[in-house]
Parts: C-alpha cells; structure tokens; sequence
C-alpha cells in the first residue's frame, strides 16, 4: 500500500485591521477582534496578503473623515476586499459614493454586523482546541495599560458635536460588569486602567443609578463609587472626559488616600460664559476656576487636562481673551487645542457668524504659545522632586516612560537614565534632573 501524506490543515483566514479615531473606537476595535480571534481568525500587520481588511473609521471632524477615507482607499488599493465600521459608518453613503468598492459598511457599536460581513467574504475555519482567546481579550495596547471603556453614547447636545447622531443617547454598564472586566485585566499584567467614555461623570445616570453586584456587595453603578471600586483593585487608575460637576469633588477623597491617580481630564473647550452658551455646555454654569483652585488645596499634586475649540462661531476677539485670561488664572497642566470645524450637521454651524480661518489659524498659534509658557513653568516645579514613572519604551539610549500626571499618547513624557536596564510595564522611581515646556528628563534612583 502507497503511503499517503497527511493532508495540511488550512490555514487560518487573515484580516487587517486598521483603528482610527479616539480611545472610545480603540475599545470597539478590541472587541471586534477578540470576535475574530475567538472564532479562529489570524491578525496581520500588513494589509497585502491579507485574506480581508477591516478599517475602523472617525467620523467627528471633517479632518478626520478625510483620514478614514484615505485609510479605505489604501487598504482597498493594497487588498481590494474591505470591510468598514466605526461612527463614520453612520452616514455610509459619504463612505460608497468615495469607494464604492467597499464589501460592506457597519455603524460604531455594531459588533455583529462587522462579524457578519467577514463572515459573508471570508468564512471562518476555526479550531476549539487550538484557537484561545486570553480571559481579559484581545488588546491593542500594550499590555501593561488598559482602556476601560464604562459606557456608549452621550445625553449631552453640544452644538459642534455630531456623537449623539452618530452613537445614541448615553448606555452606562453595570458597576459589577465594569468591575469584572477590569479585575480580569489587573489578573492578566495591566498596571493602569484608563477609564473612558463620552461624559464620564454621568456614569449611571441613565440606569437611575441602579445597585450592581460585585465581589459579593452590592454597590450603586455611579461615577464615585466605580472610581471607589477601582481604587481597589490596585492598579493606576485614571479618570478621563471628566465633566465638571459638583459631586466630582468627592473623587478627590480617593486621589489624596492614593487609591485613583491624581488626575483629571476636563474638556472645558471654553471660558467665556457667552461661547459656553452656544456651545450648550454641560456645567458651563459651574464655578470652574473657584473648583479648580479647590480641587488643587485638597490634591496639590493633582494634574489637569483639558481641550479648548478656538474660533467658535460668533467667537470675538473679547471672549477669545477671556479665555487667554483663563489659561493664565487656571494654570492647567496640559492643553489641547483645535481650530473649529464645521462638521456637516452640526446646529454650531448656523448659529452665528463664521470666524475666518485666518483668525482661526492667529489664535490658534496665540493659545498655543501662551499654554507652553505655562506648561513649562509647571513642570520646572517638578525638577529636584522623585516621581513614580511606568516605563513605555526602552531604548539603547534609555528609557521612556510618563508619570503619574502623564496619559499615554496626549501628554509628555519622561526620558529615563538607569543604571539597570529597565523594563516595558515597570513602575521606578525617578528623580527629575531636566525639563522643557513639555517633557521631563531623570534618573532612576529605585525600583
């Protein structure tokens, strides 16, 4: 009898995928793969070769559809079959009339549409004894820090901003069910939990703060008492889209007694009460920089972040200054700043006259300078101190790493000297040597 060659199992169909946008989509980009992992799929950095391409899109800004469409263009000119997702899947018909080509088009949040299209173009063949999926899922960041995404959607109807269209009204997840999913991540290595949604202080508002269960006591699904839930698992925990309300003080309890970092990320956008009107700005009405200076006489090392839009219809030179006022009186730690946009059906659009985009452009360039000065004064405070840094990178010059005041990817950094080398995920104790208007430079001096 002729001897037979085995027959070769086939292989694993590929996909590529490609995420855009903020954090939010990075969380759903996570959940489509881990799908995808758990029913056999291989992941591939390249999209040629791949058997499908899969691009996670933004749709917020018209800068940032640009880029999705670019991204769909690329994966379809290197691969030709893709599949496309995420918020500017909400309007399919911009992404078709540009690409017609597109195998199918699916809205933020809809997990199984995206597997239903990858399965109509490239069927699974999947193995239950050799294709497992870690407990904690599939991440797309490094392991040692986690997106903890505690809700969808938004309440809020800011008059530039297309989110509620584009991903609904706002759905808070259970305390109990964050909590589970973030315990599973502490398990599996993560050091910091960075907790994430459109407007994390409504947390639980929607559920009329309902009690949820977790490790054996019942606690309300609320913005203190998840922050207080997270505070003991361990890790690093940092508090993003942080709308300043009152009750928020209470998380500065937590921040002094070390159990969340010291921390907060406020997308203020403006100063002045007028543009804030406009704008429809929740808790535009606070005393915010009477809050600032409270929360900072119970926190004093506690590191504010914050976004600002510059030429907002009807923004004049008088309120453009009141907000330059602001920077200086609030002295936040670290800024962003974006030229306003007129994303397609936004009501700020037509609600006042347009700004020209050569003021846009000159106050943009004026913010900018004025919070570098700023940003540098405040880190040159940190120079002769130590500072806890979780190390990002290595490199053969060093290491680089942020501090407890230092989200990854939108704040500064830490350039590290050790006399041993350091490794990714560790947190050391740095003594800080150097600064400049953004970044620090030190010296590990304890592990």
């Amino acid at each position: 009898m002729a001897d037979t060659a085995p027959m070769a199992a086939p292989s694993a169909p590929r996909i590529s995928f490609v995420s855009l946008g903020c954090p939010k989509a990075l969380v759903d980009s996570e959940r489509i793969v881990t799908r995808l992992r758990a029913e056999g799929y291989e992941l591939t950095k390249t999209h040629a070769g791949a058997d499908l391409v899969i691009v996670n899109t933004c749709g917020f800004l018209d800068s940032a559809k640009a880029e999705s469409l670019a991204a769909i263009g690329d994966a379809l000119a290197e691969n030709g079959k893709v599949v496309v997702t995420g918020c500017m899947g909400a309007e399919p018909e911009q992404i078709t009339a540009a690409h017609p080509g597109v195998l199918a088009v699916t809205g933020p949040q809809q997990y199984e549409s995206v597997l239903a299209a990858v399965h109509e173009a490239v069927p699974p063949r999947h193995d239950p004894f050799l294709d497992l999926v870690p407990e904690h899922g599939v991440k797309l960041t490094p392991r040692h820090y986690a997106y903890l995404k505690i809700s969808e959607g938004c309440n809020n109807r800011c008059t530039f901003c297309i989110i509620p269209k584009l991903r609904g009204d706002l759905v808070s997840r259970p305390l109990g069910e964050v909590m589970r999913e973030a315990e599973r991540l502490v398990k599996a290595g993560v050091k910091e939990l960075l907790v994430i949604s459109q407007d994390t202080s409504a947390y639980g508002v929607d559920l009329k703060y309902a009690p949820s269960l977790w490790r054996d006591q019942e606690r309300a699904t609320r913005f203190f008492d998840l922050a207080e839930a997270l505070g003991e698992l361990g890790a690093w925990v940092r508090l993003h889209y942080v709308y300043p309300y009152p009750h928020v003080d209470r998380v500065m309890d937590l921040m002094s007694a070390g159990k969340v970092l010291p921390y907060l990320d406020i997308p203020f956008q403006h100063s002045n009460p007028d543009v804030l009107r406009r704008m429809k700005r929740p808790a535009s009405q606070e005393k915010t920089l009477a809050r600032v200076q409270a929360w900072r006489a119970a926190v004093p090392d506690l590191t504010l972040r914050s976004t600002f839009i510059v030429g907002f219809p009807g923004e004049s030179e008088g309120e453009f200054q009141d907000l330059l006022g602001f920077l200086e009186e609030a002295e936040l730690d670290r800024v962003g700043c974006f030229k306003f946009e007129p994303v397609a059906g936004a009501p700020a659009n037509d609600i006042a006259a347009a700004v020209p985009d050569e003021v846009k452009a000159e106050r943009y360039d004026r913010f900018m300078r004025a919070q570098q000065a700023i940003s540098a004064r405040r880190l040159k405070k940190k120079v002769g101190t130590r500072q806890q840094v979780i190390i990002d990178a290595v490199t053969p010059q060093g290491a680089v790493g942020r501090t407890k005041g230092d989200a990854p990817e939108i704040d500064g950094r830490v350039h590290v000297a050790s006399r041993r080398p350091l490794r990714v995920g560790e947190i050391a104790s740095v003594k800080i040597e150097a600064a400049d208007a953004y970044d620090l430079r030190g010296t590990a001096v304890g592990f």
